[in-house]
């Protein structure tokens, strides 16, 4: 027999957006393509870290974990007989409507309702933080709980709260993240073990916080609906989703921007796998095989006007005209967003898959780099709950970077690099002094790509001024993060460095675009693009150079070919080319880690959190950090793969 079809907090959040979206969640035979980002997948642990850490601040409560409907509503409803209870993953059901919530505390006909989220927030300003769009998900989340709780219990004061990490909030002790490990069981789901019972000690500085939402929540429900989904009210629209998600009924939706972040596409390698996207589409606008292999709006950069374009029927790349797109010059070297929109679209419509290049603006800017030149990449991450003991939740944590060095004569070398997984350590002040000693040695041009690194730079700097703990070489180690980058806009200081790192990211953006790239500028993007279009690269990097006696020197390759070709002479991204790890696992030895590949940002802070986890064996953290040394050295030989494409395309 089928389980009951309720509508549900997870089901609503998805219909929210789209509520074609309610038939296609959970239904394995669709791809899932958010489901496999392993940089969401990374928050999620972080996740479910938070809600086993919750229920510490609630202690001697019942915890339901049937999955079973039924189940859970009756063991719910056994412990809500009594006078005062506490339960973990209490069930609820009104008709069609079906939760599980996190945290209820029961006082007599009064029921206190705990939204546990990993989101982070300062208690004294997030009333007036939540007045914003980024907190309507969360608010609806818990207003539909409240609405579900209030009708399956008439008689009683539901009073509902999200309870965030709090990021004023320092870790009282080191360790209290690998407390909680996530693994997954048999049947494959991710759960939270806690291997170590938290101590008074590590609940002493409570590291999440209860925020009321009452008012938030009647706002909702008061709302006529105007300008949302369906136009309908905030219970309507709960109660029409459930009535049709029962039914097993499909709401007709237009396209709409929503569309471009829709989970359910085909992507490369999905073999037998339905598209919810695809069909949507079919039914809406009539579309055959042909028409999905165009690009769409969605594949525009930088587009910010998707509904007034699918209002006026504008769907594919080839149906805009100069005029949709206006573009202008800024008045900067090189194109302007509007000019490399319409770049793109005019090469599509002309089916011109050639390279552009600004020479002329992308010579003036190269001629200003000075030699030797420095390409740095970090990795880093945040995590809800420290992993040491006077840390924020989300502060920012620097545990490796990678730096290679081209001379003028054109001479390439990983100059260095470094990684620390020591377990319950906080890395963040000697990485900036390993990064110091590294950049030392010669006065040349420092290049990042994107934000990121002088986004990390800024906050060691706050890190450095607030220690507790004074660093002898405090001063020395803030000067040389102002030398080479500049104050971000919210900071209470203003610099400029002189040797402010140079953004490669920026310079693709305004004097360089290959169709091949579909509008992102990603490095692993234009990375494989620079490869394909270029014959220079592709004749230096198919022979094993890299990291070969006389090649380039590499600390963690030897006799590396970076060019790889398919059978319809395509170059392979070099990320799907990196070398897997544990082919020698030993047997019977459990393992932390999912996947066998480390190839993209998200499951390098995995790995990094997993490292920290005191049970992890010996083969496997060599392993892992093997494998970021390899990942973040492939980030910065982008980067001089990339200027040496420029240099020898400029002559």
């Amino acid at each position: 027999m089928n389980p009951p079809r309720y509508l549900t907090k997870s089901r609503f959040r998805l219909g929210s957006e789209c509520p074609a979206k309610l038939f296609f969640t959970g239904k394995p035979e669709y791809t899932d393509q958010k489901g496999e980002d392993s940089f969401l997948a990374a928050l999620a642990e972080g996740g479910f870290q938070v809600g086993e850490l919750a229920k510490y601040y609630f202690p001697d409560g019942k915890d339901i974990e049937t999955l079973d409907y039924e189940e859970a509503l009756e063991q719910t409803n056994e412990f809500l007989q009594q006078e005062n209870a506490v339960i973990y993953e209490a069930a609820f059901k009104h008709g069609n409507l079906f939760i599980r919530a996190d945290v209820i505390v029961k006082k007599g006909n009064h029921i206190e309702l705990i939204e546990v989220k990993a989101k982070s927030c300062d208690p004294a300003t997030v009333h007036k933080e939540m007045t914003k769009a980024p907190w309507k998900p969360y608010l609806e989340d818990v207003a539909f709980q409240k609405h579900v709780i209030s009708q399956a219990l008439p008689g009683h004061r539901v009073s509902a709260y999200l309870m965030l990490a709090d990021k004023t909030a320092c870790c009282a002790t080191d360790g209290l993240n690998q407390k909680f490990v996530i693994k997954k069981n048999e049947q494959g789901r991710k759960k939270c073990e806690v291997t170590d019972e938290p101590k008074e000690a590590d609940l002493a500085i409570r590291m999440l916080c209860e925020v009321p939402v009452d008012e938030f929540c009647e706002r909702i429900y008061q709302s006529d609906g105007t300008g949302e989904l369906l136009g309908l009210s905030f219970v309507d629209r709960i109660q029409y989703l459930a009535d049709h998600y029962q039914r097993d009924e499909k709401i007709s939706m237009k396209p709409s921007a929503a569309c471009g972040k829709c989970e359910f596409y085909y992507k490369d390698g999905d073999v037998g796998k339905k598209s919810g996207l695809r069909e949507c589409w079919q039914e809406q606008l009539g579309w055959g095989e042909r028409d999905f292999e165009e690009d769409t709006i969605f594949d525009l950069w930088d587009c910010r006007t998707k509904n007034r374009f699918l209002d006026t029927g504008i769907i594919k790349i080839t149906d805009l005209s100069e005029g949709d797109i206006h573009p202008m010059p800024d008045g900067r070297p090189g194109v302007s967003r509007t000019e490399r929109q319409w770049l793109q679209v005019k090469k599509k419509i002309d089916g011109d898959t050639s390279v552009w290049i600004d020479r002329e603006g992308l010579g003036q800017e190269m001629a200003s780099w000075q030699f030797p030149l420095n390409f740095i990449d970090f990795e880093t991450t945040t995590v809800a709950i420290p992993f040491t003991r006077g840390r924020r939740p989300y502060e920012s944590v620097a545990f490796q970077f990678s730096h290679h060095r081209v001379h003028e004569d054109g001479t390439v070398e990983h100059a260095s690099e470094y990684i620390n997984t020591t377990r319950g350590e906080f890395p963040n002040f000697e990485f900036l002094r390993k990064l110091k000693q590294a950049l030392a040695d010669d006065n040349g041009s420092v290049f990042r790509y994107t934000h990121h690194e002088n986004t990390i730079l800024n906050q060691i700097y706050w890190q450095i001024i607030d220690s507790v703990e004074p660093l002898d070489d405090a001063e020395e180690l803030c000067a040389f993060i102002k030398s080479i980058t500049h104050s971000t806009e919210d900071s209470i200081e203003h610099w400029r460095g002189e040797r402010d790192m140079i953004d490669l990211w920026h310079v693709v953006k305004r004097f360089f675009y290959a169709p091949s790239m579909k509008g992102s500028n990603s490095i692993k993007q234009v990375l494989p693009a620079m490869l394909d279009c270029s014959d220079y690269l592709k004749e230096k990097y198919s022979q094993p150079i890299y990291g070969a006696e006389g090649g380039i020197q590499s600390e963690n390759f030897e006799d590396k070919a970076w060019i790889e070709q398919d059978a319809g002479g395509v170059v392979k991204d070099p990320y799907k080319t990196l070398d897997r790890m544990f082919k020698d696992f030993p047997p019977g030895v459990e393992r932390l880690t999912d996947t066998d590949q480390l190839n993209d940002g998200g499951a390098a802070l995995t790995a990094y959190a997993r490292m920290q986890y005191q049970r992890m064996s010996s083969y496997e953290r060599e392993e892992l950090s093997q494998a970021l040394l390899r990942y973040c050295e492939l980030d910065t030989m982008a980067m001089v793969m990339i200027y040496e494409g420029w240099r020898e395309m400029l002559g």
